[in-house]
């Protein structure tokens, strides 16, 4: 049974692009890292945030794919571009707000460390995206759609 999924996923004109725009996007922040920081930090392969949005090449990569493979007047295509509508603001507003609240929390930390009053873990600050690295995710997700259907 598991090996008849992984079949028809490697056959699907639909989940190799939609899978290929994540991990693309998810390597090139490991790579744009390394060369902004000189070096490596392969946690961001997993993590969300930083450019380019993944969330963002992936749903965009969804929607062109069925598109392409679909058509554009399919209902199923119009699903797949309000998902993509809605998960891209997510990425610039929700979770993007919730990264700035986690970098003032942790300034607060940070004073009252130094002050000697508290000591806390630190809270995850690159949680959303913004609004280029939400585009640019957008367009690497397009492009290996076009090129993978």
């Amino acid at each position: 049974m598991l090996h008849n999924i992984f079949i028809i996923l490697l056959k699907s004109k639909i989940f190799f692009p939609v899978f290929f725009a994540w991990f693309t996007a998810q390597l090139l922040k490991v790579i744009i890292y390394a060369v902004i920081n000189k070096r490596f930090n392969f946690k961001l392969l997993l993590g969300s945030g930083g450019m380019p949005s993944s969330h963002s090449a992936t749903v965009m990569a969804l929607t062109t794919a069925v598109g392409r493979t679909q058509g554009w007047e399919d209902p199923l295509w119009v699903i797949t571009l309000a998902f993509a509508l809605i998960t891209m603001t997510d990425a610039v507003g929700v979770r993007r707000a919730a990264g700035q609240q986690a970098k003032v929390l942790n300034k607060m930390l940070d004073e009252f460390w130094t002050e000697g009053k508290i000591g806390e873990t630190r809270l995850r600050e690159l949680l959303g995206h913004t609004p280029v690295e939400v585009i640019v995710g957008a367009l690497l997700g397009i492009g290996i759609a076009i090129i993978g259907t």
